[in-house]
């Protein structure tokens, strides 16, 4: 990514304090994952228990703080961009989905390579409601996170080089979960749409 190498420099300069930052804007709307900080320092943190959870609690609580923030937004002009650009119904199924699946797709988003900022919008633009908004949150993101340093308090720079190799593979890695996510999904409603037929 253009300029992304200077951006970290900045961030780095620091410390936890831009982790929280970092963490924060891209739960909103900046594309830099907080991995690619957090990860340098967990390792340099990996002797250090607990300064090792403080980073943790540090990218965690402020990615779904600014979660929170793109949930809001979302709430706020997500559902005029859905009626401008979109079709009178689309709205409402984006609010049946959530409404049916919200919990656990936070959940999915916030610990996988899907889009966790997206999500927080869409989350917001069809009502979602905050408390498991939040508890999908702190546990997917704590889960993301808390393996990543647990693996390299375990593995040290093995562990690095694998999640690094995982982070420049996650667009690609997040575009599989979404197809194999819509067609589990297409699978389950086809099945149960059919079963009162078989019975019949």
């Amino acid at each position: 990514m253009i300029g992304e190498e200077v951006i970290l420099d900045f961030f780095e300069l620091f410390g936890p304090l831009a982790l929280a930052l970092l963490s924060f804007t891209e739960a909103i709307i900046q594309p830099i994952p907080p991995d690619v900080l957090f990860l340098p320092m967990a390792y340099e943190a990996r002797n250090n228990g607990s300064l090792l959870i403080w980073l943790w609690l540090v990218v965690t609580l402020s990615s779904v703080l600014g979660a929170l923030i793109g949930h809001a937004l979302g709430r706020r002009y997500g559902t005029k961009l859905i009626d401008k650009f979109g079709k009178p119904h689309h709205r409402q199924q984006l609010e049946n989905m959530f409404e049916r699946y919200g919990t656990l797709g936070m959940f999915i988003a916030a610990v996988s390579p899907l889009p966790y900022k997206v999500f927080g919008w869409m989350a917001g633009a069809s009502d979602m409601k905050l408390r498991p908004f939040i508890i999908a949150g702190i546990f997917g993101r704590g889960l993301r996170f808390g393996l990543e340093a647990l693996f390299i308090f375990i593995y040290g720079e093995s562990a690095m080089k694998v999640v690094e190799w995982i982070l420049e593979r996650e667009l690609l890695m997040g575009v599989i979960l979404i197809i194999t996510l819509g067609i589990g999904l297409w699978w389950f409603k086809k099945a149960k749409t059919s079963t009162p037929l078989q019975q019949g």
